[in-house]
């Protein structure tokens, strides 16, 4: 299935840590694990981020398992990370941040549809968290929004 992630309102390139002894990161990126590597990096102040990614969709007793190389997680908790870090004057991407995209949350009719040909599945959703620094922890509905379009 060809999946395709757009990430809005980036939370900026700079971000300061409010918990107690945290750092203030600077020239932060975002980008997508691949097994365990971060590709397809953005800096973190772009209007929109957008990843393509296939994905493998298997019918699994009765329902719906996600395989390849960007899914993540167990059955029955399957997942695609954002990754955040900051990255070097070498380039090097250091990760200190990530947000589980959860496959599972997403209606098994939803990802019929999207897994025919011609179709993608997309998901929306905005980059900077409830804590204004960068989207971390579980992404569920209603802070992605999840549809099939026509690829």
């Amino acid at each position: 299935m060809d999946v395709r992630i757009v990430g809005l309102d980036a939370p900026g390139r700079r971000w300061p840590d409010p918990h107690p002894d945290g750092c203030t990161y600077e020239n932060v990126h975002v980008g997508v694990q691949r097994r365990r590597d971060v590709i397809d990096l953005y800096p973190a102040d772009v209007l929109e981020a957008t990843w393509d990614l296939t994905i493998d969709v298997v019918d699994a007793d009765g329902g719906i398992d996600f395989r390849g190389p960007y899914v993540q997680g167990k059955r029955d908790d399957r997942f695609l990370y954002l990754s955040w870090g900051t990255v070097g004057d070498a380039g090097e991407f250091e990760m200190f941040r990530r947000a589980k995209l959860m496959l599972g949350a997403i209606a098994q009719q939803l990802i019929r549809s999207a897994n025919r040909p011609g179709q993608r599945l997309v998901g929306t959703l905005s980059l900077t968290g409830g804590d204004g620094g960068p989207r971390c922890a579980a992404v569920r509905p209603p802070n992605i929004d999840w549809n099939a379009t026509s690829s």
